[in-house]
């Protein structure tokens, strides 16, 4: 086998198990929530916590791992991924369960970005649609397989054995990248580390999208405002650096700024989806975890199919009208998840996520392809780090607009049968907030297309 398909194989199977991470926990988090006895806001907690840190350590992440070496910081990433999996089945609190998570996304971060960045470098542009969309479909394999096999262990062996899952693969990855690989790729090796700048984002994006969550008070409005200040902080700060972590003159790129804005609308209006359907099964109807799994495979099975298509029609085709597409598709298909009620047959579920399945399939990989693909060669690790960021972001957003309305309607309070109308109405509130989102995300995908800043600032 060719070293760089070697390459695409360890980081798609990477992809697969960073999403399985997030998404089989996803499906088990009523038989979390029950065992340690948390609230409908303290439950959410157990997915924002990760993309929060995601979303902060993604851009630091671009750097460091270009000084260090893509394969050195991919190797300690791993590392760290099988320790605090292991360390995460001795838990017995919710606090040190959510202590976990976070350092789960400390190790994820890095690996999301030296993963794309890997593929980026091992492959020439000519082929890189099509190795990102095989990157992408791991990424939707995991999205497919999550549900299903995270609902099947947690039903026959509790959510622990969810956690410690892909720590066998992992051991093979890892011996994978120690024996096969030599390159290191490193871009930044005489550029010093931003502490600054590094600094000043994470202290912003955290009072700012901690704050969001609790927009309904005070405190949370106050957070909002001096997070956004702070950020806005770092983007003077960055300006002036000669190495920044961050270069945001990139956005002076209409591909990229245009490609990485329909990135963060399209998750802020899609992440939440799943939590919602998986309440609506789990709860509403009275489905089991591996019954509920079994159906949530609709619609990542659709963008597993699509995924690779996806990536080599953005090769031939523009990438942005594909885009476009794509999340027409998914506005349509979160219009229709805001009639979802107790009454609500699950043949129209399913048409509903079929739809959703197929446009967030067709969006993905050619939006990734243009934002990889309208930088310098030598910038991929920043590229890689811009699409992490934007899609933890929107995912720690997109489950922090779900929180905010569980705030407004429902209250601090336990997920039982005497408030499940409120948690249907929080549901569909939540819907046609991001059918808003997912037509912001459509326009914004088109707004490139007639740019040539292709490859440069």
């Amino acid at each position: 086998m060719e070293k760089k398909n070697i390459i695409l194989l360890i980081c798609t199977v990477l992809s697969f198990f960073t999403v399985f991470a997030v998404n089989a926990v996803m499906v088990v988090i009523p038989s979390i929530a029950s065992e340690f006895h948390m609230s409908n806001i303290v439950q959410n907690w157990i997915t924002i916590i990760f993309s929060l840190v995601v979303a902060v350590m993604s851009v630091p992440a671009g750097q460091i791992s270009g000084k260090y070496g893509l394969k050195k910081v991919t190797i300690l990433s791993i590392i760290l991924f099988i320790i605090i999996s292991i360390v995460n089945v001795l838990i017995t609190s919710a606090e040190v369960f959510l202590a976990c998570r976070f350092i789960l996304g400390i190790s994820l971060s890095f690996i999301n970005v030296t993963s794309m960045a890997m593929i980026v470098s091992a492959f020439k542009p000519e082929e890189r649609g099509k190795a990102l969309g095989i990157n992408i479909t791991g990424v939707y394999v995991g999205l497919s397989l999550s549900p299903v096999l995270g609902g099947i262990l947690n039903y026959h062996l509790g959510w622990r054995s969810v956690v410690l899952f892909g720590v066998p693969f992992l051991f093979v990855i890892l011996a994978l990248l120690l024996t096969k690989i030599d390159e290191e790729w490193i871009t930044f090796a005489d550029i010093p580390l931003d502490i600054k700048g590094s600094f000043s984002y994470g202290i912003g994006m955290v009072l700012f999208m901690y704050g969001f969550t609790i927009l309904n008070t005070p405190l949370g409005v106050l957070l909002t405002i001096l997070g956004i200040i702070i950020l806005i902080i770092f983007g003077l700060i960055e300006l002036r650096q000669p190495h920044p972590v961050f270069d945001i003159r990139f956005f002076k790129n209409r591909k990229f700024l245009s490609s990485n804005f329909a990135s963060l609308c399209a998750y802020l209006a899609t992440f939440a989806v799943t939590t919602i359907l998986n309440y609506h099964l789990q709860y509403i109807k009275g489905f089991d975890s591996q019954s509920a799994g079994m159906v949530l495979l609709v619609a990542p099975l659709c963008q597993v199919v699509l995924a690779p298509i996806a990536g080599r029609l953005s090769d031939k085709y523009v990438p942005q009208i594909l885009a476009a597409i794509g999340m027409a598709l998914g506005t349509i298909s979160l219009f229709l998840f805001s009639f979802l009620s107790a009454e609500t047959p699950i043949e129209f579920l399913i048409m509903s996520m079929i739809i959703y399945g197929v446009g967030f399939g067709l969006f993905s990989p050619p939006n990734t392809n243009v934002i990889m693909s309208s930088v310098p060669p030598k910038d991929t690790s920043v590229a890689s780090a811009a699409v992490s960021t934007m899609r933890t972001v929107g995912q720690a957003m997109s489950m922090g607009i779900l929180t905010l309305i569980f705030a407004f309607v429902m209250g601090d309070v336990p997920i039982v049968e005497q408030y499940y109308p409120l948690l249907i109405s929080s549901c569909q509130i939540t819907c046609l907030i991001c059918v808003v989102l997912c037509i912001a995300s459509v326009f914004a995908s088109f707004v490139g297309i007639k740019s040539d800043d292709v490859g440069s600032l």
